[in-house]
């Protein structure tokens, strides 16, 4: 693959965001347009939303040829990124959360050493030196609770934030892991990554600068107790 050919897939998952989704995309692309030197596209991976969603969506892919919308009928985050992932052709995949909480400026850092074939599995962190975070102290102390929770079950862990909506993958190693992880929903990314390390796959961590969303519809409470249930899964159900 040389680096100027390759072609990296930006996938946007939404449910209900019929608010923030034409904006998101117009910023995205412009980002893209000025910065990216390589062959991208952008994936709106609609997953059931019963808003307008739909019919932004399927106008903003009929006024470019660089966004594609992709429509499930069923919920789930990670239902839309496995499929999306799995029947894409570009040699890097990534994902951003629809609000762009982190900055588009850590988005060379996280896919290029991927195209450059040093990694295949990248990350946003939030938690690594270097990030610049601002959240409200709740989801502050839930997700350092939550990443300390995995480093007990999985000593060997070696990644500092699970949860980050900026990620990044090869073809190769998503050819090897998506069919690997089970989970159709948030815990989608944690299992991707514990799959990943116990493959011998190296992650990349690039220290993100990141503004919460107040506006969020994540219900953290219920998030949280389904990726404790998935961690105890992965741990001793494979």
């Amino acid at each position: 693959m040389s680096s100027h050919n390759a072609l990296i897939d930006v996938v946007i998952p939404v449910y209900n965001e019929q608010e923030a989704l034409e904006g998101s995309v117009a910023r995205l692309s412009a980002y893209l347009e000025a910065h990216c030197p390589y062959r991208w596209r952008i994936v709106i991976a609609d997953n059931a939303s019963i808003d307008q969603t739909p019919q932004i969506g399927r106008r903003l892919a009929a006024a470019s040829e660089r966004v594609e919308y992709v429509r499930l009928e069923q919920k789930g985050r990670g239902r839309a990124l496995k499929h999306v992932w799995s029947q894409s052709p570009a040699d890097v995949m990534s994902y951003m959360d629809v609000d762009l909480s982190t900055s588009l400026d850590c988005f060379l850092p996280l896919v290029q050493p991927l195209v450059e074939r040093r990694f295949d599995v990248a990350i946003g962190s939030r938690l690594a030196r270097g990030a610049q975070v601002t959240r409200g102290l709740k989801r502050e102390v839930i997700s350092r609770i939550y990443n300390l929770i995995i480093k007990v079950m999985f000593p060997r862990k070696r990644f500092s934030d699970a949860q980050c909506g900026f990620k990044a993958i090869s073809q190769k190693a998503a050819r090897e892991l998506l069919p690997l992880v089970k989970d159709t929903g948030w815990f989608f990314d944690s299992e991707l990554l514990l799959k990943a390390e116990a493959r011998g796959y190296r992650i990349h961590e690039v220290p993100v600068t990141w503004v919460d969303d107040p506006g969020t519809s994540v219900k953290i409470a219920h998030t949280a107790w389904e990726d404790l249930k998935g961690l105890w899964r992965v741990r001793w159900g494979g």
